[in-house]
């Protein structure tokens, strides 16, 4: 096995599995450093200096004179880049796959988590009416599956004919469709993506990384959840070094 160069900060998240999924299309040896949000390790001070905005996931690569690199899209445009695999050079194919990378960044990414989130909060009665939050991204989730099943109809992949890292980084987020509630079958060309990007064993192999930390919050107290709930929710500005 040729020595690691990249070290992979991450845990079993969507835009973790985005990291894992391009290192392991790109074939570059990595070491997982997986982060318990829980504990809320993505704050720790020596986490900080690699990614200052205390999320996951981030990579540093120790074959750049460890220069550390964060926010997914960025991440994968630099190691595909690197690799010289799945980010064209010609200019036009290039912005074509970097639109897409921006779409899921700005868009999907977050539109699917704030839907999730209320989803999770509405089934507390203490956080009151949220039906107006709901409506709005459920809305706004079956959008963004139109968006793609549109853009999907008449081409194999985002960014056209070929595989590239704008649907590495998009299908993780995308298999959320059911806890999500929505009828994939509503997207017939964004069901047939979703299965061949999914038939891909380096996709395989990149979203089994980070299961060693899954956890059946089925299983956990109350006090556990609400524990874990004011780490992850609801955040405010750390201060600045003195």
């Amino acid at each position: 096995m040729p020595e690691a160069m990249i070290d992979l900060y991450t845990a079993e998240t969507p835009n973790g599995w985005k990291i894992s999924i391009t290192l392991e299309e790109l074939g570059l040896p990595y070491t997982v450093h997986a982060l318990a949000l829980s504990k809320n390790e993505q704050k720790a001070p020596e986490y900080l200096k690699i990614n200052p905005n205390g999320r996951i996931p981030a990579i540093v690569d120790r074959d750049n004179g460890d220069f550390p690199v964060f926010e997914s899209g960025a991440i994968m445009i630099y190691l595909a880049e690197k690799a010289g695999r799945f980010y064209p050079r010609d200019l036009r194919q290039r912005h074509e796959v970097n639109q897409w990378v921006m779409w899921q960044m700005a868009n999907q990414g977050p539109k699917f988590g704030e839907s999730g989130h209320f989803r999770r909060a509405s089934q507390k009665p203490e956080n009151g009416d949220l039906a107006y939050a709901l409506r709005r991204f459920d809305d706004e989730v079956n959008r963004l599956f139109g968006v793609m099943n549109n853009r999907l109809y008449d081409r194999r992949y985002l960014a056209g004919a070929d595989y590239s890292i704008a649907d590495m980084i998009s299908y993780p987020w995308s298999m959320n469709w059911q806890t999500l509630g929505q009828n994939l079958a509503e997207f017939k060309h964004v069901q047939r993506w979703l299965e061949d990007v999914g038939s891909r064993p380096a996709v395989k192999r990149g979203m089994d990384v980070g299961k060693e930390l899954a956890v059946d919050f089925s299983k956990l107290s109350k006090e556990e959840l609400d524990r874990r709930s004011k780490i992850l929710s609801n955040q405010r500005a750390l201060p600045a070094p003195t």
